[in-house]
């Protein structure tokens, strides 16, 4: 099932998707979180849901909105897991983590709930001050179970579903100060969307295609099973020490083709299309301001 939080009218709704169309199966105030509250089991199972189907829209119609608007916790970020885009951020000058181009371990950063924005949404740019936005295209993860010391084998099972998302970042700011919460902490730094499908539909992730376009021009290209540390490993890994909980997100990594690996470094500017799509899972669009 594809799931959407959407605006229409000036009202907030959620549902699922259904061809062309947009089934509401929440209204109300609450409705930006239902979707939320649906992955952690407050609101019933998917069969609960789609028994309250309702009023039925034209995607066209209606503004889609961030499946999961306001995140409970921090989005998981993954730095650095695929190969090839190792390479060119460690060969960037920009890479101050480490003096290994491909890490070792998962390297693990957060992105702040209030970066998060929907399909077609604009991307606020000018809060770089510096003027070095890069895009990165990547698959996001949603944790359905929660979760403590799982094993790899077991990890499957913690997904409720899967979303795109583009881990958008100042170059600059990640590189002054040392880490990286800052530069790409910014608010409107996280597209997502356009929906949340689910594991059973979503299928073998190891199968998805992900490919990212500036202006129609492909940049990133690449095939999820490329990933350094694979989903099983990042789920594993995070939740040794923490409780992973329903409703998290782990960014995955993002592959080669990102700004900074161009001679000279190719920077967002307003009005650049940032367009991340993942075969399954729909295509994100946003637009730099």
């Amino acid at each position: 099932m594809k799931l959407v939080t959407f605006e229409i009218g000036g009202k907030v709704c959620a549902g699922f998707l259904d061809g062309d169309a947009v089934v509401t199966c929440a209204s109300g105030p609450d409705a930006g979180n239902a979707v939320r509250d649906l992955v952690s089991g407050a609101s019933g199972s998917l069969a609960d849901w789609k028994a309250k189907a309702d009023a039925r829209h034209p995607v066209s119609d209606v503004q889609l909105l961030a499946p999961i608007p306001e995140p409970r916790r921090d989005i998981f970020c993954v730095g650095k897991n695929y190969r090839a885009h190792a390479a060119e951020f460690h060969s960037s000058g920009f890479d101050t983590t480490a003096k290994a181009a491909v890490p070792s371990d998962p390297v693990v950063f957060t992105k702040a709930t209030t970066t998060v924005v929907g399909p077609d949404a604009e991307v606020r740019g000018s809060l770089d001050t510096t003027g070095t936005v890069d895009y990165e295209g990547e698959l996001g993860v949603v944790i359905g179970t929660r979760a403590f010391q799982v094993s790899r084998d077991a990890a499957m099972d913690c997904i409720f579903g899967y979303v795109i998302i583009n881990d958008v970042t100042s170059r600059e700011l990640q590189q002054k100060h040392n880490q990286w919460v800052i530069g790409k902490g910014i608010d409107t730094f996280c597209p997502m969307g356009p929906w949340l499908v689910t594991a059973d539909e979503a299928g073998d992730p190891r199968a998805m295609q992900l490919e990212t376009t500036i202006n129609t021009e492909v940049r990133q290209k690449a095939s999820v099973a490329d990933l350094i540390f694979d989903i099983p490993t990042l789920i594993s890994t995070i939740s040794q020490t923490m409780t992973l909980l329903p409703g998290d997100i782990i960014a995955t990594g993002t592959p080669e083709g990102v700004g900074i690996g161009f001679k000279p470094p190719r920077y967002l500017i307003a009005g650049d299309i940032m367009e991340v799509s993942i075969s399954g899972l729909g295509r994100l669009t946003n637009r730099i301001v």
